[in-house]
């Protein structure tokens, strides 16, 4: 029995070099992205959360020229292989992160592996604050309460939360997005920062002394920072830590059992990240044992699963991966990735900046040069001036 073919949506028929993208992506820039250099855009519309590698085989075919593909997919050596036998050449994430891209497979290949960095920061730094503060005022809690219709009048004791105010964030990641949510937490709550990074994060420690004199200019108590030596000494000493390391061998479970035990018992934990930088079985049994101990969950170790007893917590705010999910950082998303697929299919260069902007621009043209290609030096691919 024929395999059933996977529905698509084809843009540019007539286009000369074929372009797949594994799921409908926000906005039409990327299409025009594509269209405009003469690609023939084909769009799996297949009602699928999740496609499987034989289902992006298929949809591969005898001819393919790039790809863009998601990070729910096993991109290894299987699909580049038949992205290669198909002719193709270019791939790209619709993500900044690729820990589900082989990328030593996709060199070996000769395909580029391109994602999508510079647009993710102040929204998924939006998103981090937004859970830190549905977490430390319960507000997922009391919605519940109130529409279950159990709200009968004020109460002195009703939903008692943790106020922000002049207590102090832990930032475990002190990089672009670390960065940015320590800033709104610091200037929107005046919070205190310590954090931790192998790297010194200078701009963050110059605005932090510039705010707490600026503060202190007003009579206002100042705000300060401080780099922490470990992550066990932001844990100690934070009312609320926020991950924002990378996922690495040195960062799996980074929160475990051990660490949960060093923080305060009424501490907010938030993860914006990875999945796996929280040991959630520990995570589970933590909140179980500590009540006043709230966590705010946007990535899971088992997505698109949660283990067993968190969904049951009340003092856990889980919601489904959508630190990106703003319209302007999902359509720029979209668009990178088109301008990787794009620019390596016409033979340009790699982009040099890290501000991906000019991509973005609805009016003028976008620079002819790929925005990023993580294998552009083992690929030997030339960059601009």
């Amino acid at each position: 029995m024929a395999a059933k073919q996977l529905a698509v949506q084809v843009h540019n028929a007539g286009g000369t070099l074929r372009v797949l993208s594994t799921k409908p992506m926000p906005g039409t820039q990327w299409i025009k992205t594509l269209t405009s250099v003469g690609c023939r855009v084909e769009v799996c519309t297949e009602p699928k959360v999740i496609l499987s590698t034989d289902d992006i085989v298929s949809l591969i075919g005898n001819k393919c020229d790039g790809v863009i593909g998601q990070l729910t997919e096993d991109w290894g050596d299987t699909l580049f292989g038949a992205l290669k036998k198909a002719g193709g050449h270019a791939y790209s994430n619709m993500a900044v992160g690729y820990n589900n891209v082989d990328v030593d497979a996709a060199t070996r290949h000769g395909i580029s592996v391109g994602n999508t960095p510079g647009v993710l920061t102040e929204t998924t730094a939006e998103l981090a604050a937004a859970l830190t503060l549905a977490a430390a005022r319960r507000v997922v809690e009391a919605d519940d309460f109130m529409r279950a219709g159990k709200y009968e009048g004020w109460l002195p004791t009703l939903f008692v939360g943790n106020l922000l105010k002049g207590q102090t964030v832990g930032i475990i990641g002190a990089g672009r997005i670390g960065t940015a949510y320590a800033r709104m937490m610091v200037e929107g709550f005046k919070m205190n920062v310590i954090y931790y990074d192998l790297y010194q994060a200078t701009r963050l420690e110059k605005f932090v002394s510039a705010y707490g004199q600026f503060l202190e200019s007003q009579g206002e108590t100042p705000v300060h920072w401080r780099r922490a030596s470990s992550p066990e000494d932001v844990l100690k000493e934070a009312d609320v830590v926020s991950l924002h390391p990378v996922l690495d061998k040195t960062t799996y479970h980074l929160i475990n059992k051990e660490r949960l035990a060093l923080m305060k018992k009424d501490a907010v934990l938030v993860n914006a990240s990875r999945g796996p930088v929280v040991d959630e079985t520990a995570l589970v049994e933590h909140l179980k044992a500590n009540p006043m101990f709230r966590v705010g969950l946007d990535v899971f170790e088992d997505e698109p699963y949660m283990k067993p007893g968190l969904g049951e917590l009340s003092n856990a705010v889980v919601v489904p991966h959508i630190a990106s999910a703003s319209k302007w950082t999902r359509e720029g998303m979209a668009t990178l990735a088109a301008q990787n697929v794009a620019a390596k299919l016409k033979g340009w260069p790699v982009w040099s900046s890290p501000n991906v902007e000019p991509f973005l621009d609805e009016i003028k043209p976008a620079p002819k040069a790929a925005p990023s290609i993580i294998n552009a030096k083992a690929l030997c691919l030339s960059s601009m001036p």
